[in-house]
């Protein structure tokens, strides 16, 4: 009983009373979060706060609580459930050093948010850039440019395909809306993802084109390769406008549909797969469980505990992301600067298909 009295004294005071209201207030953003993130349009904004506040909140309040002494069993132990709660959703791991050994015939990719291509940049460095990565396949998103003028419906189109087929003589280029895709492999098939129809007009392919799938001959097997860039969920405008929230509840259904047609497509496809790109939703949001479900993500080879790409300058989102199917082997996932080319890292990686295809019957995957 006296320690029972002793805890309540504590709480009592004023320190005491403030942190117990900003658990109460962090554990009821908590459960919200869990409850609303990916069913209700709105709650793209507050999900879309960095990830890491989901470890950091609670350990400050509970380092607060400790160090005021203003700790009890009833306050940790809230403080605790919601360090539970939310670490796994925070982006933070457990770093592991990828493979020492990568195999002949390894395939290099890398994937990168070009940010406007080379708009206001020097196309020099731009593609200087682009030929030092080495890689056999190039996954690059945003070939358009944009006015600046026009924050939520500025985007152009560009054609940067000469210079394109100079820098990279023995490549195939595949190009879909604001998606493209540069392989060293014979490009077999480029089948259109819903809800793209495989065609229309530029406006229609940068709204419903989010996914470019290029079915590459690499030997002889297909690998199926996914360029991906979903829908930004909410642009940086005044979050006082009509025009910020009008463009959240637009983009939330566009979004679903992309996530809906690349989760059917991976679940008819026989073929092994690599999917990277911008998916503009971080660990705190559940949109990529279907693909997390389904495939491995690749940053299990990288030496990082908080592999976040956006902004370059100070990351604290983790939005790009790169996952492989089973039957492939991911040697190494590294983050490359974009050299202030870009607001988003590069993804590098080097995979391997397995030396044999499964039996008669069996999927490739």
């Amino acid at each position: 009983m006296g320690l029972v009295v002793a805890e309540t004294a504590q709480v009592r005071t004023r320190p005491g009373r403030a942190l117990i209201w900003a658990t109460a207030g962090w554990a009821a953003f908590l459960l919200a979060h869990l409850a609303l993130s990916g069913r209700w349009w709105f709650w793209q904004i507050p999900a879309s706060l960095p990830p890491v506040l989901l470890v950091a909140i609670p350990v400050l309040l509970l380092m607060l609580a400790v160090l005021g002494r203003q700790a009890n069993r009833w306050l940790a132990g809230a403080l605790v459930a919601c360090l539970a709660l939310g670490a796994p959703r925070s982006g933070l791991r457990f770093p592991l050093a990828g493979e020492s050994f990568v195999p002949a015939g390894a395939i290099r990719v890398f994937a990168w948010n070009t940010e406007y291509w080379d708009q206001d940049e020097d196309p020099e460095h731009f593609y200087r850039y682009l030929r030092a990565q080495r890689a056999d396949v190039y996954l690059l998103q945003e070939y358009l440019g944009w006015d600046l003028a026009d924050p939520i419906d500025g985007q152009r189109p560009v054609d940067d395909l000469a210079r394109l087929r100079r820098e990279f003589p023995d490549y195939q280029i595949a190009v879909r809306g604001e998606l493209l895709t540069l392989s060293r492999y014979p490009i077999a098939a480029q089948p259109a993802v819903a809800p793209d129809h495989g065609s229309g007009d530029f406006e229609t392919q940068f709204r419903d084109a989010k996914v470019l799938r290029t079915d590459l001959r690499v030997g002889e097997r297909i690998l199926s390769v996914y360029n991906v860039h979903i829908a930004v969920q909410l642009k940086l405008v005044n979050p006082l406008s009509r025009a910020c929230y009008a463009f959240v509840r637009r983009a939330d259904p566009q979004r679903r549909a992309q996530y809906r047609g690349l989760a059917q497509d991976l679940a008819a496809n026989p073929h092994p797969v690599l999917l990277a790109g911008d998916f503009n939703t971080s660990p705190a949001m559940p949109e990529l469980t279907d693909i997390s479900d389904r495939l491995r993500d690749a940053v299990a080879a990288s030496p990082s505990a908080y592999p976040a790409t956006w902004p370059a300058s100070a990351p604290l989102w983790r939005l790009d992301w790169a996952f492989t199917s089973a039957t492939l082997r991911t040697h190494s996932y590294r983050l490359v600067s974009p050299e202030t080319l870009s607001d988003h890292l590069g993804q590098s990686l080097t995979v391997s298909l397995p030396a044999e295809p499964p039996g008669d019957g069996q999927a490739d995957r």
